[in-house]
């Protein structure tokens, strides 16, 4: 066999499968009084038992701002816990719909390490092939894959948008992407935050997803030695609810994802 062609399976053997395998343990389903979202694990301290998970702004922004309590079930373990105002930092980017929820981990098994996330600057060409997982309404308590193409990148926004569905519940769950490379065959490039329908005509056809990249996570968990210290520097839970989404996105009316 040619080295090329040997070459050329190897990059093979890494599938969506292994890559739905990889990401599991880190993805948790988060839970309020009004609803449901995904989420997964960016950092995860090893002495001081703070960790951090990224979702959409819109599946814990309701619950920040009126002090609800927050249930994070870990998937694989099917251990969870309930998180009080008094036992989070939450970090809300509303106008990219994307947010960090900091909490000490207690019996929640999580990976010791999180998932590698795409390096700064750096963004897939149109036309690349991407999956993601969530916790879907019509399913809400199975982990559900999902793969679309990135049919554009809007700078703008940070947002890719793809050729994919995102349904309720979804929100907040890790896009990825195969990168070819043994070192780091997957890596997390965003976060699935809404669904985007075509309505231009009278009826409902296939839209795209909103795919926001995850720069603004590169440097947000791992700044805090303490929840105590994410308790100073984290968003305040007395100002207004998120504003509509920016219009250059197209319609969402059913971002609850």
């Amino acid at each position: 066999m040619s080295d090329v062609r040997k070459e050329s399976l190897e990059k093979l053997s890494f599938e969506w499968s292994n890559a739905v395998e990889v990401i599991t343990p880190h993805v948790v389903r988060i839970s309020t009084p009004e609803g449901s979202g995904t989420g997964f694990l960016i950092s995860n301290g090893a002495t001081s038992g703070v960790c951090g998970i990224a979702t959409a702004a819109h599946v814990i922004d309701h619950a920040h701002y009126w002090e609800e309590p927050i249930r994070i079930e870990h998937f694989e373990s099917s251990q969870s816990i309930v998180v009080r105002r008094d036992q989070r930092a939450i970090f809300l980017d509303e106008a990219r719909d994307t947010a960090a929820l900091l909490f000490y981990r207690a019996n929640v098994p999580l990976p010791p390490k999180p998932l590698p996330l795409a390096p700064k600057d750096m963004f897939l060409k149109v036309g690349s092939q991407i999956g993601w997982l969530g916790f879907p309404a019509v399913s809400a308590i199975s982990l559900c894959f999902f793969a679309g193409n990135v049919s554009a990148w809007v700078q703008e926004q940070s947002a890719y948008l793809v050729v994919g569905v995102a349904i309720n519940g979804v929100s907040g769950g890790p896009a990825f992407h195969l990168t070819g490379m043994d070192a780091m065959p997957v890596v997390v490039i965003g976060l699935v935050t809404a669904y985007v329908p075509n309505r231009a005509t009278a009826e409902v056809l296939p839209g795209l997803s909103v795919v926001r990249d995850v720069t603004q996570y590169h440097q947000l968990a791992p700044t805090f030695a303490s929840l105590e210290k994410a308790q100073t520097a984290s968003s305040p839970a007395d100002q207004p609810l998120r504003p509509p989404a920016p219009r250059s996105l197209g319609e969402t009316t059913a971002r609850r994802n």
